[in-house]
Formats: structure tokens, C-alpha cells, sequence
């Protein structure tokens, strides 16, 4: 990721919320196989596990699950076997580093027409993004046998991600009507089934690194500009990219002093 240092964002803390916030992750793959592409990714939605949540340096730990036909799941679970020493039951660790990345859903191209002090100066301007996203690189551990560790790993990822998406992502309290959905509504034979077409996933995060680009490369008139040109859109898409073009104003100014 190219990080210009008005742009990046290195807060661990910060990271891991969005991460948090915005579980779906692309995962991306680099691995030697006469049989399938080298590279490789696929979305995957994610927990990301945390010690101590108040820690400012601690990166976590991803989790989650992918589909055992899937290509890059074959790939994977092809060269943990090849690493894998003889009798090992449970994970196996890939020997390269993988890479996930994660997407903001608030994005939105930026016209030059929003400059409303430099376009008008000198014309200088051109048409950019802006977008936030956070990248974690680190080393993955497979889960793709039958035995009990593999199992318990598979089974406590999918209650932990569910819990996850119907609270966190939808909302839903014990206090509702019906509630969050959790696994165990679920006939038992019938997960067991859904189980085994999966593969889990762990990656130890090594390296976690942000980008928030939402116009700080800009001069403060031309950032106003920006916040009332996006405000003008009369979107909900619009409005959200305004309000994070002024908290990353805000942000700034507060550096600054």
C-alpha cells in the first residue's frame, strides 16, 4: 500500500476497531502450485481476537473460515500438507506470509470542481478517491482435518463470527423479540454437515497498517470545499464521505496543537 504520511494511519487501537467494524476481508494468497494460480484471494468476513483490548500495540489475531472447494482453500491446504510432519493432528502453518485487506464501505471519487480555492487560483487540480482501508499481513494457520482440534477451532469461529454479525454488524440484542440468530438454532446434524465443507483459518498478525484518505493532502479552504461539494450531493453515501473528511480535519488540527 502506498502511504503518503499525511494519509497514513498507524494507531493500533484505531485499526483494530476497523477491522472490527468492517469484517468482510479480502484474503490474498502467494503460493507455488503446478495446479492452481499462484495468486490468489477470496472475500472472507473475520474476528479479530485481542488479548487485551486496551493494549496500544498488540495487532491480534484474525479468524475465519472458507469454503473447502474454494481454489485458494485447495492451494492452501495442499501446501500445509507438503510442511505438514508426519502424525501433526490440528493446524498447520503456511510458511508465507499472507495478506488481508480491509475496506471501508464509505469511498467516493472527488471532483476538481469541489476545490473551490485552488481550482479557481491556478487550475491546478485533478480528480482523485478518497477511501479508507487497512492491511494486515501475517502467518496462517490451516484447520482442514477431521480431528477434535481442528473441530473445536471450526465450531468456536463460527459461534464467535455469527455472535459477531448479529450483534455487532445487525444489532440484534437478547432483548429483541426473537433475538440473534446463533448456531446452535440450527439443527446439530446439520451443521456438522455445513462444518465439513469448510476450512478454518488463523493468521498471527504481524504487520497492521492503515490509509485513510479523505482529503488532508488539501489546503483547509479546498477541504471545506470538499465537505460542502460531497454535503451537496444530497446521498447518504455523500453525506457519510463529508463527515469523515471533517473528522480527519479535526483530527489534524488537533495534532497540530
Amino acid at each position: 500500500m502506498y502511504l503518503r504520511a499525511i494519509h497514513a494511519e498507524s494507531h493500533i487501537p484505531t485499526l483494530r476497531r476497523f477491522v472490527r467494524d468492517h469484517p468482510l476481508g479480502t484474503l490474498t494468497t502467494a503460493i507455488m502450485s503446478s495446479e492452481y494460480p499462484f495468486l490468489q484471494t477470496s472475500h472472507i468476513p473475520w474476528v479479530i481476537d485481542v488479548k487485551d483490548d486496551s493494549s496500544m500495540t498488540e495487532l491480534g489475531i484474525l479468524r475465519g473460515h472458507m469454503a473447502r472447494q474454494n481454489p485458494q482453500a485447495k492451494a492452501m491446504v495442499d501446501s500445509a500438507t507438503l510442511n505438514m510432519p508426519p502424525g501433526t493432528t490440528g493446524g498447520v502453518q503456511l510458511k508465507d506470509e499472507v495478506l488481508v485487506l480491509f475496506t471501508g464501505p464509505v469511498h467516493h471519487y472527488v471532483t476538481p470542481k469541489f476545490y473551490t480555492d485552488t481550482k479557481p487560483a491556478t487550475g491546478k487540480v485533478v480528480p482523485t478517491w478518497n477511501y479508507a482501508a487497512v492491511q494486515a499481513y501475517g502467518r496462517a494457520t490451516v484447520y482442514f482435518d477431521s480431528g477434535v482440534a481442528s473441530t473445536e477451532y471450526l465450531s468456536h469461529q463460527i459461534s464467535d463470527l455469527s455472535q459477531h454479525a448479529e450483534t455487532a454488524v445487525m444489532g440484534y440484542t437478547e432483548g429483541d423479540k426473537k433475538g440473534p440468530w446463533k448456531v446452535s438454532d440450527a439443527p446439530d446434524r446439520y451443521i456438522a454437515i455445513m462444518q465439513k465443507a469448510i476450512i478454518g483459518i488463523k493468521i498471527d498478525i504481524t504487520r497492521l497498517g492503515g490509509k485513510f484518505k479523505m482529503s488532508q493532502e488539501m489546503g483547509e479552504k479546498d477541504r471545506a470545499g470538499v465537505i460542502d461539494g460531497f454535503e451537496s450531493l444530497g446521498t447518504e453515501i455523500g453525506t457519510e464521505t463529508a463527515r469523515m473528511v471533517a473528522q480527519r480535519q479535526e483530527m489534524m488540527k488537533g495534532a497540530k496543537s
